[in-house]
């Protein structure tokens, strides 16, 4: 994953100001929820082999699914943004550990 680019951008608020007694989601605007799309869009389609033009619809489904359920969740968008990022994160980290045994086992498998 490249660097923080599932942590909130500059200039997106934390959270409401006023203690809650707005509902966060009202101050989140439609543009922001699009741009973590497609950002999950883009770490999924790292991750997950697209072998028809069908697939990448798909995808976009498991995308915007995704992010509706973190969002409904969420306490506040501090929680919304962690929420995310922390599952994307652990999904780049699976993936590697993945690749790092990979070599492991198809090495293991010649030599015997």
């Amino acid at each position: 994953m490249e660097g923080n680019s599932w942590r909130p951008a500059q200039g997106e608020p934390a959270a409401a100001s006023d203690g809650g007694s707005v509902d966060w989601r009202t101050q989140l605007q439609p543009e922001a929820r699009h741009r973590i799309v497609t950002k999950i869009m883009v770490t999924l389609k790292r991750h997950i082999p697209i072998l028809v033009p069908e697939g990448l619809n798909e995808l976009r489904k498991i995308a915007i699914r995704f992010e509706e359920q973190i969002y409904t969740a969420a306490a506040n968008q501090a929680d919304y943004s962690r929420k995310i990022y922390l599952k994307m994160r652990s999904m780049e980290n699976r993936s590697q550990h993945d690749a790092s045994i990979s070599p492991l086992k198809s090495n293991s498998t010649i030599t015997n």
